[in-house]
């Protein structure tokens, strides 16, 4: 097939960003978490399963996706985490929570995710590939910008429940309707900007089923990588309103409207940033920059006097750093291993997100109950990110094998081919 406009490619591009901005009430969890709790103790662990729940039907949902579309992948998705949200709204069980909360919409949120990044990249070049993810994945980091103030409101007037069932309702509606304009390019297809042979051997190289790329050593780095980078995100983002709440009282929901301005532009950037200086350059300067925050929040949450808007910048900044793992890792994705297994591919390195934040939330809220505050869980959280950016080193490639005369359009594609200079 001949080189085709874009624009049915950007169709894809918004509808994917739509499905994630309503996906993404799992970031706005922190302001339901004060009424969840007033039904049972234990009001973290519907959170963390639904963590859990949504990396391990990643996997479901890649493969899924792989095999019959994500269309329908992203309807399941969003029937399922309606379904969830309906059932929330008729208990106030804890293990209906678990189940409605955790289980099923758990399980949705990844068949929505899964299916709304995959085809979106199809469509386009691998020069404009970290461009197009943080613009998807956006969405879901953007979320409570509205979700925040809307939860409030709901909360307010109608309580937790009927809040519960009207989300629920709209998530149906607006997921399945998003999900009827995403669709893959038609075979053949070439992206804007791509050269036939170059696209086609380039292609050939890449293309990795999930057992090539099980044995292959970047992925495990890249795995450790993002169980710390985002775990340690999740840490804070899924507590931030109390955090807020101690100098913002009402006014708490504002920073998590603001830390989600922060998380969906540090994709954007990230994405962007990664396709002019290398995923592996940027993924360290990140690490980096959010272990410096880390450090830096220490003061700032053991001090019941600081200022709401010290609180609310560095909820903005740490959302950000936390933003750039979901717009980096699907691009290591696609540029290591290829877009033919990209879904389940992608759905496996994303099980480190869940088991980052089931296991990293769980250890804060430990580590808060014994010491009594955030402190401890802040300098944990810092030490891991710095062994993360060190780690994240070893994915760039050395300047000797960068100097292999070979024709490359951007960014990681540079650091693929050094790999496989090196490999050969």
């Amino acid at each position: 097939m001949s080189e085709q406009s874009s624009s049915r490619g950007w169709t894809v591009v918004l509808a994917g960003t739509g499905i994630n901005l309503a996906l993404g009430i799992l970031y706005a969890y922190s302001m339901l978490k004060g009424d969840i709790a007033k039904l049972f103790d234990g009001a973290g662990d519907p959170y963390a399963t639904a963590c859990l729940a949504f990396a391990l039907s990643m996997i479901i949902g890649g493969k899924m996706q792989d095999k019959v579309g994500p269309r329908m992948t992203a309807i399941v998705g969003g029937l399922l985490v309606g379904a969830g949200f309906l059932v929330c709204s008729q208990t106030s069980s804890y293990w209906g929570w678990i189940f409605g909360f955790g289980v099923l919409a758990g399980l949705g949120f990844g068949f929505g995710y899964s299916a709304a990044t995959p085809p979106a990249l199809k469509w386009f070049s691998s020069a404009k590939t970290g461009l197009i993810a943080g613009i998807v994945v956006s969405g879901f980091g953007i979320a409570p910008v509205y979700l925040a103030p809307l939860s409030k409101y709901l909360l307010g007037s109608y309580g937790l429940h009927s809040t519960m069932m009207i989300l629920g309702i709209a998530f149906i509606v607006i997921v399945c309707g998003m999900a009827l304009l995403v669709a893959n390019p038609p075979a053949g297809y070439v992206p804007a900007g791509s050269a036939p042979a170059a696209a086609a051997k380039k292609s050939a190289a890449v293309e990795k089923t999930p057992g090539e790329m099980l044995r292959e050593g970047r992925f495990y780095t890249l795995w450790l990588t993002y169980f710390i980078g985002a775990g340690a995100g999740l840490m804070v983002i899924g507590s931030i309103a109390g955090i807020a709440k101690q100098s913002m009282g009402e006014l708490a929901f504002i920073a998590v409207a603001v830390m989600a301005v922060g998380n969906a532009a540090g994709r954007v950037v990230a994405g962007v940033l990664s396709d002019k200086i290398g995923r592996a350059t940027t993924l360290t300067i990140m690490l980096v920059f959010q272990a410096v925050l880390m450090f830096g929040a220490i003061s700032v949450v053991g001090n019941t006097n600081s200022s709401a808007v010290i609180v609310t910048l560095l909820a903005t900044f740490i959302g950000f750093n936390y933003g750039t793992n979901l717009s980096l890792f699907p691009s290591f994705a696609k540029d290591y291993w290829g877009v033919k297994n990209y879904g389940m591919n992608y759905g496996i390195l994303f099980s480190a997100w869940g088991i980052g934040a089931f296991v990293l939330v769980k250890l804060s809220a430990a580590l808060n109950a014994k010491f009594g505050g955030f402190t401890t869980s802040f300098m944990v959280a810092g030490i891991m990110l710095l062994v993360g950016a060190m780690m994240s080193l070893s994915l760039r490639p050395k300047k000797a094998e960068v100097a292999v005369e070979v024709p490359v359009a951007v960014g990681v594609e540079e650091e693929e081919l050094a790999y496989q200079e090196a490999s050969k």
